[in-house]
Formats: structure tokens, C-alpha cells, sequence
């Protein structure tokens, strides 16, 4: 019964580390960046958009298009930094955790 007991005191303490962690990633901002620099996107690592900045030489009428392409390129590389940072965190979290490999949290 001790046992159980020291596992539900383990569970009780990796929830609130989970929460703790769903807090931080709120507050931690990557950036992705495409077209060497000229798009730049800010979001959160859980995915929200914090920002956009866009180098003035590419307001080019003609070329609206290569801008539209550059800004989806630059949200991918921030969210795959996002998910990156996200998974590093988890981690660093979970590491002390007797889980199977492979096996990863939130299930």
C-alpha cells in the first residue's frame, strides 16, 4: 500500500511540474526567419503568433507572391522551433520518469 502510495505522490507532483511547464512554454518566444533574414516570425512555444516583421525592400507589388511564400516559410521554421523547444522542455521534465522508450507525455 506504501507503494501506491508513493506513486500517487509521484503523479500528484508530475501534474502540477505539467502545468508548471504548459506556463513557462506561454511565456518562452522563438523566432523563424525565411529569405535569409528579410521575414522574420516571433510566437510563443506552443504555437501562438507574437509577430511579423518584413524588410521594407520586398513591399514589391509584383512579387506579392515570393512575400506570401517567405512569411509561410518563416511561421514553419518558428513552429518547428516551437515544437523543438516543447519537446526539450518535456524532457528535462521527464527524464527521471522509469517510461518506456518512445513513449511520450502529454499521451
Amino acid at each position: 500500500m506504501r507503494d501506491l502510495m508513493g506513486i500517487m505522490k509521484q503523479a500528484q507532483a508530475m501534474q502540477e511540474k505539467m502545468a508548471n511547464l504548459q506556463s513557462e512554454l506561454d511565456a518562452v518566444e522563438v523566432s523563424g526567419a525565411s529569405g535569409g533574414g528579410a521575414v522574420q516570425v516571433t510566437m510563443t512555444a506552443k504555437g501562438l503568433v507574437k509577430g511579423v516583421t518584413i524588410d521594407p525592400g520586398l513591399m514589391i507589388a509584383d512579387e506579392r507572391e515570393i512575400l506570401e511564400d517567405l512569411v509561410v516559410a518563416a511561421v514553419n521554421d518558428a513552429r518547428s522551433k516551437a515544437e523543438q523547444t516543447a519537446q526539450a522542455r518535456m524532457a528535462e521534465l521527464t527524464k527521471d520518469l522509469p517510461l518506456p522508450p518512445g513513449m511520450k507525455l502529454p499521451f
